[in-house]
């Protein structure tokens, strides 16, 4: 199944894994086209999936612990009593981490089975997945990561 998918997103099918890779700023908008692109993959691959969120390459957050609120709750009610899944997210800064922190306190209990990481290669161990497919193809995140610079805070 082949359904286009924005830039920064992957999905794949074989292993059944979706990677996203934020770059720039992250937002209510970025948030919700990813959340839309993973109910059509939902409802449209029929199988459960695993997650990996790339926060790497984000220079910016602008979301509220409110917005992260909803949108785990959402999640967690869309999901319903579908089989497990696992949603790695890697974050190398405070604000992301706590925001990852929040979904995965408000995901437990569910399905949705939701950790944060700091390494790349423990999020592959605990996705089962080659480290290799977590890595972010040469080009414009590796020249970012460098000598970006960060706009991160945690909003209340």
């Amino acid at each position: 199944m082949k359904l286009p998918l924005p830039p920064g997103v992957e999905f794949h099918e074989d292993i059944r894994l979706l990677v996203y890779r934020p770059r720039g700023l992250l937002n209510r908008a970025a948030i919700s086209k990813i959340i839309a692109v993973i109910g059509e993959l939902e409802h449209s691959v029929r199988e459960p999936f695993n997650r990996f969120l790339d926060t790497v390459a984000a220079d910016a957050v602008d979301l509220d612990l409110e917005y992260i609120r909803g949108v785990s709750l959402y999640r967690r009610r869309l999901y319903g009593n579908r089989p497990p899944v696992k949603v790695a997210i890697l974050a190398t800064h405070t604000a992301m981490a706590d925001y990852g922190q929040l979904h995965a306190s408000l995901t437990e209990g569910s399905p949705i089975s939701v950790r944060v990481f700091q390494d790349r290669k423990e999020a592959a161990e605990w996705l089962g997945v080659p480290v290799e497919l977590l890595v972010p193809k040469r080009g414009a995140d590796a020249k970012r990561s460098s000598h970006k610079k960060s706009n991160m805070t945690m909003k209340q």
